[in-house]
């Protein structure tokens, strides 16, 4: 009960904030998406950007702690796509689109955080290791099979696909701060102190503002419809894809910390990105939203729950 307490609800609280501002009319949806905008192409990458720059890459890119987590997210993504098809009777489309919010945990927002609320800033390692790849793995894997069930549909040819993927994956400001973090990294390269403090100020606004704006987008969508799937959506993101993480992390007898940050960011609910890739498409909006405003709130007992299975 003292970790739900000290560790999850001062999360949940300023989520809550941004929710009853936004409930209130406190904050216009306009100002709101410019916060959240602000956060994800500005705040977010820069704390990724100077979260790998600084990583020791060796030491924390463990390989059974990035099957054992992408497993599980592999795993969810194609149960997610099977499942939306074949038991709810989607189209292939929408399908991946609910895959995606089986596959994209909420890892900076809630898995971050709470890591760094439970067990202190210096237990973060395995998380940016898990964080470096997920923008990338998540993006490159939901993109590239709607591309290709999109190409299928209308009937164009293969080809195409792999040239679209990649312009989408530098698109995106969190690809690119993670890229810039690992040039930097392996090169070397420093920054002048003024640089780096006024990169770490940008840093230190990224979580609260970020959590803050996702309550305030959070009450836009609220669930409407479509509770089995959803429902559906919220079992697999919050139950079997940290199980199977914490089965293969035992498996491979990963260390406690890294273990600690792969169940714990499995445990976490869809993140907004979920959102974001099915507006890009305009397929499965109101599942995506309202997938991510559900588990984001069972995520406050299944957290709890997983952090007690915890070592």
């Amino acid at each position: 009960m003292q970790a739900l307490i000290d560790v999850i609800f001062p999360v949940f609280i300023v989520i809550g904030f941004g929710y009853a501002a936004a409930w209130r009319g406190l904050l216009s949806e306009t100002t709101v998406d410019g916060l959240m905008i602000f956060t994800q192409n500005v705040a977010i990458p820069c704390l990724l950007f100077r979260a790998i720059w600084t990583l020791d890459l060796a030491d924390s890119f463990s390989v059974p702690l990035l099957v054992s987590f992408y497993t599980g997210s592999l795993t969810c993504f194609t149960i997610g796509l099977l499942g939306a098809r074949h038991l709810f009777k989607r189209d292939w489309q929408d399908s991946v689109a609910i895959g995606f919010c089986c596959l994209f945990a909420n890892s900076v927002l809630l898995g971050l955080a709470i890591t760094e609320r439970a067990f202190g800033p210096d237990a973060l390692a395995a998380n940016y290791a898990i964080i470096a790849l997920h923008s990338p793995f998540c993006y490159g894997v939901g993109i590239t099979v709607m591309e290709f069930v999109r190409a299928r549909a209308a009937r164009q040819p293969n080809r195409d696909v792999p040239m679209i993927v990649v312009r989408a994956m530098f698109r995106n400001a969190l690809v690119i701060g993670i890229a810039f973090g690992t040039m930097f990294n392996l090169l070397g390269i420093s920054l002048p102190a003024p640089f780096t403090e006024a990169l770490d100020m940008i840093v230190r606004t990224a979580l609260p503002a970020a959590l803050f704006a996702m309550g305030g987008v959070l009450y836009r969508y609220r669930p409407d419809g479509d509770m089995r799937i959803i429902l559906f959506v919220c079992a697999i993101t919050l139950l079997l894809h940290p199980a199977i993480t914490w089965t293969l992390g035992t498996s491979f007898a990963l260390p406690d910390d890294a273990m600690r940050s792969a169940v714990i960011t499995a445990a976490m609910a869809p993140g907004v990105n979920c959102y974001v890739f099915a507006n890009i498409y305009g397929r499965a909006r109101r599942v995506a939203a309202s997938s991510v405003l559900m588990a984001s709130g069972l995520s406050i007992v299944t957290a709890w729950l997983w952090l007690g299975t915890l070592p």
